[in-house]
């Protein structure tokens, strides 16, 4: 595919900057919210593209399609370095709450440098990497979330239309988000104890997960909502069976705790296996890749196609690597920024291939994470460094891993939407650094602001890939951890692969709350519903229902983030 030349002068332009740093804000601080309740993110590329468009077309009159590429491009690396930082950084929160004696809470400062590595590394690896990925293998790597992006962006006629979808469902999630959290007018979540079976059932009522369901669709939540019927209502039974406090009273109360202290391992043995199994599946495409790679980055592949030089950007890496050495905010040490830059380069590499082929919602990035908390808390206790020394590295480490290997899928969907519209790669390069760096410096306050409103690990945060990340450095540092519920989640996982079901969803669905995997379950129905309409209609082109959707989510996570600062200043 010939890159197209377009004009130039309306690509990296004051306007893009200010709206796409404003963008990257609101969908970082919106996904922060989101991933600390349910442990899942959603992509912000289109919801951002819709709301550039109608804003730049409709309100400003200027008409730029790489204008609103570039406010996408800036926008969407607020919701990837969000995703990265609440998968790991509310870990250090929660020792700090249990063992305040060994853990200090970390400042805004210290997350804002950890969260700014790991982006900006995420960018720069993304360089090199760009030509044999995106241009090399365009027929074999899709980027589905790049393409959409870029058909929508085509689509600009309907903007005006597109965007006030978005923000009809942005005003829909905040008002039932204050109706519910602030007004108290209705219960958010529902739990129904099953007595005679020492089960239970639940529901939130949430426009945010109603929407996360109709965009990962029927097939995913169907998934979800039975790993989350295994967990509560099959494996519960099964513990409870063995508990003498269970043959008192069977109460919503009661399971909660048994979920809490015996289900959510089994879950996390399940997520652990499943992200393993991912890993060994992409080996063959990580071969491919780094055969691939050697040589090619920087290169002038016609017109719009040069990246940043090559030169200046392995200097940039090599001054992250010597930055999170040296600094005293990100606690890792030599053996930590050795392990930074193997496992980021690794990752990054790994992300970028995997969201080509099959998108941005199934990149295996907790997995990643899984993997190199593993290897960095064996490395760092072999060393000498154990307890809560050891413990806050490995976080550290796992942390800026993570927000590499998100970044990295953002920048590489942005990149191709780039190459499909003409854009200077060089150009979102820098665009995607600007996200980045405004995304870092705010998510250590929006961190900071939901943790003292709530409190990460409660009901209303339960920041559970945190919590799981901490649980296997725990686990590997401290030891004491029930590794035979552990062990049964891996062998569920295992069989559900054997079985061809996808794994990541199923053990999500374990260790997640019942209610929250019952609301997904029915914002998938609702998509099924939507579809099947639309197929007896015959009617083709865009889904409104992911757009409203999208502002749902970004509705709710907003006004949760208001409700955090109104509860803090009562």
């Amino acid at each position: 595919m010939a890159e197209k030349k377009v004009r130039k002068e309306n690509e990296l332009t004051f306007t893009a900057i200010a709206l796409g740093v404003l963008l990257a804000v609101v969908f970082g601080a919106a996904n922060a919210y989101l991933g600390l309740r349910v442990g899942l993110t959603v992509s912000a590329s289109v919801p951002a593209a819709v709301i550039s468009m109608g804003i730049l077309r409709f309100v400003m009159r200027r008409d730029s399609i790489l204008e609103n590429n570039m406010v996408q491009t800036i926008g969407s690396a607020g919701e990837s370095l969000a995703a990265g930082a609440i998968f790991t950084l509310p870990a250090l929160f929660l020792w700090a709450q249990e063992r305040p004696l060994e853990f200090s809470q970390p400042g805004i400062a210290q997350i804002t440098l950890v969260a700014l590595s790991g982006g900006v590394l995420g960018v720069l690896l993304m360089v090199p990497l760009r030509r044999p990925l995106i241009v090399d293998e365009e027929k074999t790597l899709r980027y589905p979330e790049g393409c959409a992006c870029a058909d929508v962006l085509r689509a600009g006629e309907a903007g005006a239309k597109s965007a006030g979808k978005v923000f009809a469902g942005l005003g829909a999630g905040a008002a039932a988000k204050f109706a519910a959290g602030g007004l108290k007018l209705f219960p958010e979540s529902f739990l129904w104890p099953v007595r005679g079976l020492r089960g239970a059932m639940g529901l939130d009522i949430s426009p945010a997960l109603f929407g996360v369901g109709y965009m990962v669709g029927p097939k995913i939540a169907a998934v979800l909502f039975a790993g989350s019927l295994l967990g509560w209502m099959a494996v519960m039974p099964a513990i409870a069976a063995n508990l003498p406090e269970a043959d008192v009273q069977w109460s919503a109360a009661l399971a909660k705790e048994v979920w809490s202290k015996h289900v959510r391992y089994v879950g996390a043995g399940a997520i652990a296996m499943g992200g393993f199994l991912s890993l060994v599946r992409s080996m063959p495409l990580f071969a491919r890749t780094f055969a691939a790679a050697p040589g090619k980055g920087g290169r002038d592949d016609g017109g719009a196609g040069r990246d940043l030089p090559l030169r200046p950007v392995l200097c940039g890496i090599a001054c992250v690597a010597v930055f999170v050495w040296a600094a005293p905010a990100v606690p890792v040490g030599f053996a930590g920024a050795a392990l930074i830059a193997l496992f980021g380069f690794f990752f990054a590499a790994v992300s970028a291939r995997m969201v080509g082929l099959v998108g941005s919602s199934n990149n295996p990035v907790s997995g990643m994470t899984i993997a190199t908390l593993v290897v960095a808390s064996l490395v760092l206790k072999a060393t000498g460094q154990a307890g809560a020394a050891g413990m806050a590295a490995a976080i550290a480490i796992g942390s800026v891993v993570c927000i590499v290997a998100a970044i990295a899928g953002d920048t590489a969907q942005d990149l191709k939407t780039g190459r499909i519209l003409g854009a200077t790669p060089w150009k979102q390069q820098i665009g995607e650094l600007v996200g980045v760096a405004a995304a870092a410096a705010a998510i250590g306050g929006v961190l900071m602001l939901l943790h003292k409103a709530w409190g990460f690990g409660s009901d209303a945060i339960a920041a559970p890939q945190a919590t799981l990340m901490k649980v296997v450095v725990e686990g590997i540092m401290d030891g004491g951890l029930p590794w035979d519920l552990l062990a049964y989640g891996a062998g569920i996982a295992a069989a559900a692969a054997l079985c061809r079901v996808p794994v990541m969803p199923l053990a999500i669905g374990i260790y997640l709350p019942a209610g929250l995997n019952a609301a997904i379950f029915l914002g998938g129905m609702l998509k099924l519903a939507a579809d099947r309409r639309r197929a007896r209609r015959g009617a083709g082109g865009e889904d409104g229902g992911t757009l409203f959707s999208a502002g749902l989510i970004a509705g709710e996570g907003l006004c949760g983030i208001l409700l955090a600062v109104w509860t803090l200043l009562r």
